[in-house]
């Protein structure tokens, strides 16, 4: 059993009160103002066997520092081999990667170093699981790079408009809110419960964003990339992809079609899959995944006419709609959809 008491950083002194806390080792951060970094870097580190119930110390004194067993955010010190890990200090420029330009913060610190043992841990994953790594690279270029961007202050959007980093959540700035406002009480004791609050909800997120990786955008990837190198089946022409269920598929399927080498002359167009209703959706593909542009609207003719005029005008049974923008239609079953697609082609 370990003693731990809160420490009043204004007065340099001990206050009154004290934690009687079961504790095998200590999490050092630092005190005063909270941000998301640390706040995760901390959840991420209780994931883990050694610190699961690791004493978590909020302060900036020397030889509190000194005496913890891994130190995040504070310090001055980034060394895997003595368990610290700030980022603050002059020279620091640590990247996830070689294809990585964001600087890492103590989150992308500990996600780089432990990451993978994280969401191991999360999923309940043995550490030779097969999606690991792809699990692991995915949650880091969605989750924890915003993380880092963020707290470096690093533009999100630099000259050429292009997102440096994705910050799908905003949890930097909802971390930010849990801080005391300006007028109201402040000390150690507060400032500790709201950041507990803020290793919870930065935690959640995380644990959502690992779970939708492996769980659902894997198993996507693997459905689009079977329609991708099944398409010819569908039409000779290889533009025309058909699902036999829904599933995200824009990311996907401009990720595949790079790592599958198809030539410009064989993109597909046009993408086939049953909706909700159990109606057939024929959709255009975007020139890229976040483009409202479409390589190959669908005719010009048929955008914003409906049902039986559809029907009528496209010579094909059974249609539904074409939005006014021409990116997608419906219609009651798969072979109407299909001939929307190949008459679209033309």
């Amino acid at each position: 059993m370990k003693r731990w008491r809160v420490k009043d950083e204004s007065e340099g002194k001990l206050t009154s009160s004290e934690l009687i806390v079961m504790a095998a080792k200590q999490i050092a951060t630092h005190s005063g103002t909270f941000h998301a970094d640390e706040a995760l870097a901390v959840f991420m580190l209780q994931q883990l066997n050694e610190y699961k119930d690791a004493l978590i110390v909020r302060t900036r004194d020397e030889a509190a520092i000194a005496a913890a067993n891994i130190v995040v955010d504070v310090g001055g010190i980034y060394d895997f081999l003595r368990a610290r890990f700030d980022h603050h200090q002059r020279g620091f420029n640590e990247t996830f990667d070689a294809n990585h330009s964001t600087k890492l913060s103590s989150a992308g610190l500990i996600y780089k170093h432990f990451g993978l043992r994280v969401i191991a841990a999360v999923l309940a994953w043995d550490l030779d699981h097969p999606r690991l790594n792809q699990v692991h690279a995915k949650v880091y270029d969605d989750f924890v790079e915003g993380f880092d961007g963020v707290d470096n202050g690093i533009s999100q959007y630099p000259a050429d408009l292009r997102p440096k980093y994705r910050d799908g959540t905003s949890i930097s700035s909802r971390v930010a809110k849990l801080n005391p406002w300006w007028n109201q009480e402040s000390n150690d004791a507060v400032l500790f419960n709201s950041f507990l609050k803020a290793v919870a909800l930065t935690g959640e997120e995380f644990t959502e964003r690992v779970k939708y990786t492996a769980l659902a955008w894997i198993p996507a990837r693997e459905i689009v990339e079977t329609g991708l190198t099944s398409r010819k089946s569908v039409h000779p022409s290889g533009k025309i992809i058909a699902f036999d269920q829904f599933c995200p598929w824009k990311e996907h399927l401009h990720i595949l079609e790079s790592e599958h080498s198809i030539p410009e002359a064989e993109v597909p167009l046009y993408i086939i899959y049953p909706d909700e209703t159990k109606k057939w959706r024929i959709q255009a593909v975007p020139q890229s995944p976040e483009s409202f542009v479409s390589r190959k609207a669908l005719p010009e003719a048929w955008r914003g006419i409906r049902d039986s005029a559809l029907s009528e005008l496209s010579e094909i049974p059974g249609c539904i709609f074409v939005h006014a923008s021409g990116f997608i239609g419906g219609n009651l079953t798969r072979d109407g959809a299909l001939a929307m697609a190949i008459k679209s082609l033309e």
